[in-house]
């Protein structure tokens, strides 16, 4: 078919709006990039701006050789394996359970759900009953309080009740029960779908710094994100200086005159979102293809 040359101004038009779409995207996590590598004191006289002009690893030594950042990480870590794994497990089995049409006081059920996506008690009532579930001040209020997701669930029954009926109908002639159904058909078949809901989980376990903010006080059970949270708000480097390491990476190369709380700032960024960058591309094109399918079954 022949492109006229308005549909080809067009599609020059979109282009040029979509490459400054992206550096706009990238040229800031560029920007902090280069910061994190140069020295703070020469990074403070401005002119870095794509890469490091006095090259240096002390911001990404200080910030790994604190044992708060450390442990951080391992929360951050833990809770966002466990509580992906867990929250897909509770959203696939009450999807599951719910697309039975026969399942008694279902259409209650759902609307019981539906309420809770659009109406909360607030902050206050929420922090009384973690606190009398006996969950502050833990790992598991990280974990429990999003095991489920109304829109999840809702997206992952849509999706379950697309599947063909006769698909499962010639599965229970066969002997199978809910179980085995569920195992050897719809899992293998939610696989686009379970992978989409998971990055999302995924991701909002790792960017969350709210929870312990508000509910944890014990800095040994902060996430990562939460620790980034009191770094960007600290007026002076005390909170990443104080362990040994830091001290003999400073004594071994360089002078506290070198570094600054930006590039210390932005060397925590930096390996905070660099993980889940990384972890993306490998479940993109299983993301993509349970987007399609949600639309299309949608």
């Amino acid at each position: 078919m022949k492109v006229t040359a308005l549909e080809r101004a067009g599609q020059s038009l979109i282009m040029f709006l979509l490459l400054l779409m992206c550096i706009s995207i990238l040229y800031p996590f560029l920007y902090m990039l280069a910061i994190s590598l140069n020295t703070g004191s020469d990074a403070a006289r401005g002119g870095v701006y794509l890469w490091p002009r006095s090259f240096t690893w002390i911001n990404y030594q200080i910030v790994l050789g604190n044992e708060v950042i450390r442990h951080a990480y391992l929360v951050t870590i833990g809770r966002t394996v466990a509580g992906t794994i867990g929250g897909l497990a509770v959203t696939l089995a009450a999807a599951y359970g719910l697309s039975y049409k026969w399942l008694p006081f279902r259409n209650g059920i759902l609307t019981y759900i539906l309420i809770t996506m659009l109406f909360n008690g607030g902050l206050v009532p929420f922090y009384i009953q973690l606190f009398k579930l006996g969950l502050t001040n833990t790992f598991w209020v990280y974990i429990i309080p999003g095991l489920f997701s109304a829109w999840n669930m809702f997206v992952m029954l849509k999706f379950i009740q697309g599947i063909p009926e006769a698909m499962i109908e010639s599965a229970e002639l066969d002997g199978a029960g809910p179980v085995r159904i569920l195992v050897q058909i719809i899992v293998p078949l939610s696989k686009p779908m379970l992978a989409a809901l998971g990055l999302f989980t995924a991701v909002g376990h790792w960017n969350d710094w709210f929870s312990g903010a508000f509910f944890v006080t014990n800095q040994n059970l902060i996430p990562v994100q939460t620790f980034l949270q009191q770094l960007l708000s600290a007026q002076d480097l005390s909170a990443v200086l104080s362990s040994n390491q830091n001290q003999e990476a400073l004594a071994r190369g360089s002078t506290l005159n070198n570094i600054t709380l930006l590039s210390v700032k932005m060397a925590t960024v930096m390996i905070s979102a660099l993980p889940i960058l990384a972890v993306y591309p490998f479940l993109q094109k299983y993301f993509v293809k349970g987007i399609m399918i949600g639309s299309v079954k949608g």
